[in-house]
């Protein structure tokens, strides 16, 4: 489980548990339900299941309920993001959306930064195509 640095709670402890990441996901879909880029990437039936899946993957790796990987395995988050097309500008609205959603939290700073430096790593790292 990831714990904060000065304290015996995890993270998804510290940041107010499944509520905090039901805004956070939610408010983020809202603004990839808008988006002209990303939406076309999820099934139109799909996206409830995309804001679901991510909820659990974030909960579970800041030390949440392992709801994600008793449903779904192991993330494997290049191999299941591999087949969308994910661009530099792909990658730039998700962290516009997800930066959004971050910011509506108003965690305090030492909370706020790993779960952003988290997020950021991760779309970098997903990027499979170039422009």
């Amino acid at each position: 489980m990831r714990k904060t640095s000065d304290q015996q709670m995890t993270f998804y402890e510290a940041v107010g548990g499944e509520e905090t990441f039901r805004r956070l996901v939610r408010r983020f879909y809202q603004g990839v339900a808008e988006d002209p880029l990303l939406r076309p990437m999820y099934p139109e039936d799909d996206l409830p299941g995309a804001e679901e899946r991510l909820r659990l993957f974030l909960m579970q790796y800041w030390g949440g309920p392992h709801t994600y990987s008793e449903r779904r395995g192991h993330p494997r988050l290049r191999m299941r993001h591999a087949i969308f097309p994910i661009t530099p500008a792909a990658r730039d609205a998700w962290l516009r959306h997800m930066r959004d959603a971050v910011d509506e939290l108003n965690l305090p700073e030492e909370l706020e930064r790993p779960l952003w430096d988290y997020l950021t790593a991760a779309a970098h790292s997903l990027v499979n195509r170039m422009e």
